[in-house]
């Protein structure tokens, strides 16, 4: 089971800018798919970005132009940079990791609001 610790939210307003951190306590870090989810209050988990072990990335339609994730091996870590950030993305957002089943951090919460 893979230990994860997100970092990174807060209180943005609209149109401004995060990264979320979500470092990993395994030393095969590159053999997992790692990604995000965030879940609104009353709404159900929905998947935001995957990164593969080979790099290749998803988005789902609602963040693509302004969220990247991206990985970094050495570190064992995984970030999400979002931009243009809306009232709508606010979310508890979740990192997971994905070997042959999914490990999840307990969760930071991002607040887009004026």
């Amino acid at each position: 089971q893979v230990q994860l610790m997100e970092s990174g939210g807060g209180l943005v307003q609209p149109g401004g800018s995060l990264r979320l951190s979500c470092a990993a306590s395994t030393t095969i870090f590159s053999l997992y798919t790692m990604g995000w989810y965030r879940q609104a209050p009353g709404n159900q988990r929905d998947l935001v970005a995957t990164i593969t072990t080979t790099g290749s990335t998803i988005y789902a339609d609602s963040v693509k132009g302004r969220f990247t994730i991206s990985r970094d091996n050495a570190k064992n870590t995984v970030y999400l940079q979002m931009t243009s950030l809306k009232p709508e993305d606010t979310a508890v957002y979740y990192c997971y990791a994905k070997r042959t089943a999914f490990d999840w951090g307990q969760g930071t919460q991002v607040t887009v609001s004026s």
